[in-house]
């Protein structure tokens, strides 16, 4: 098991055998350089796997490459690291403590999920990225706007949520041709702001429907669920075959709730508020929707209440079930997951391949 500490520049990696004795340390770039030349040093053992953190924001070129080399990777949550860590016999934090910490995690966890090529799931999480840093952009500057036209005009009531339609705008656009000054002119040059983030953002949200009619129809189709929040739950799930079961999805989504009893206080649970929080966000969005008559949640909020539910309980029972329909309908979506095997010690790097990965 290599275990790699990454960063901007270098990686440095750890080789541990199987029952965690270390058998080697390099450092090598962070280049595709640096990747092939990690790939022959690791051609010394016969059956080799990566363990890498998950902090894909450093290790996903190296993974890339790993993967297109044929190379097996794990990722290991930073919270498992740290704990490996802790448990250390050597003092001190260093970029080889922390390499062989994540080899010592992979291999105390068996079940950590296996890295794949980035596919559909981080092109639809790019754009919902991009879409909502639009949108935070739009609302800052129609914040500002609005309080350009109150000194501009006392009487003018803009409607809400009216600066992002078009019509609005249109009438605004011809109000401030009447007025002069710099007041006036900054008012219609962010009002033209306005305007063109509003084109990027709906342009946005067409391509994501088309793509989610396409990557996730039975998602889509899930009563409450618009395309919006279909392409957050696919793009921060990225692919629901790396979860055991749907239990083990709700806890990924923070919806399975933290048992804290002891003795004769069994059963008692309290709010998961861990997990990933723009999935919850998501289903919050779609619990929201179905308890206003759009499909079962507003029967079994109901039913809840009757049995003297707080409506706060009753929508994090829903968010649950909304989570199992989410798994079970990201599942019935994905096509079947192929196996990936360990690279052998007779496997030599192919920089074109690792090149064109």
């Amino acid at each position: 098991m290599i275990g790699t500490d990454s960063h901007k520049r270098t990686h440095t990696v750890v080789a541990l055998d199987g029952i965690g004795r270390r058998l080697g340390e390099l450092t090598v770039a962070a280049t595709t350089d640096g990747h092939l030349k990690l790939l022959a040093w690791s051609r010394q053992w016969e059956q080799v796997s990566f363990a890498l953190e998950d902090c894909r924001h450093l290790t996903r070129r190296l993974e890339r490459d790993l993967l297109g080399a044929g190379a097996r990777v794990v990722r290991v949550p930073t919270r498992l690291m740290a704990g490996a860590r802790r448990g250390g016999r050597e003092p001190g934090k260093s970029d080889p403590i922390d390499a062989e910490a994540v080899a010592l995690a992979a291999l105390r966890h068996d079940n950590l999920p296996v890295a794949e090529l980035d596919g559909p799931a981080r092109e639809v999480r790019l754009l919902v990225d991009h879409r909502r840093d639009l949108v935070a952009e739009r609302t800052r500057i129609q914040s500002r706007l609005r309080w350009y036209l109150h000194e501009l005009d006392p009487t003018l009531a803009v409607p809400s949520r009216g600066l992002r339609r078009f019509c609005v705008m249109d009438s605004l656009a011809e109000l401030l041709a009447e007025h002069d000054g710099v007041l006036a002119r900054v008012s219609r040059e962010q009002l033209a702001r306005c305007r063109e983030l509003t084109v990027q953002i709906n342009q946005l949200e067409r391509e994501l429907r088309t793509l989610m009619r396409r990557l996730a129809p039975t998602l889509l189709a899930l009563p409450g669920c618009g395309v919006l929040s279909a392409a957050t739950l696919f793009a921060e799930t990225a692919g629901a075959r790396r979860f055991r079961s749907r239990d083990a999805y709700a806890r990924f989504t923070g919806t399975a709730p933290i048992p804290v009893w002891s003795g004769n206080t069994a059963g008692k649970v309290r709010l998961n508020r861990g997990g990933n929080r723009t999935t919850n966000c998501a289903l919050h969005m779609i619990a929201l929707t179905q308890t206003r008559g759009i499909g079962p949640g507003a029967a079994y909020v109901e039913k809840l209440l009757a049995a003297g539910k707080t409506r706060t309980e009753a929508l994090r029972l829903l968010r649950r079930r909304l989570s199992d329909a989410v798994f079970a309908a990201l599942r019935a979506d994905e096509p079947p997951a192929t196996a990936r095997c360990c690279i052998p010690a007779t496997t030599s790097p192919d920089r074109e391949l690792v090149a064109a990965a």
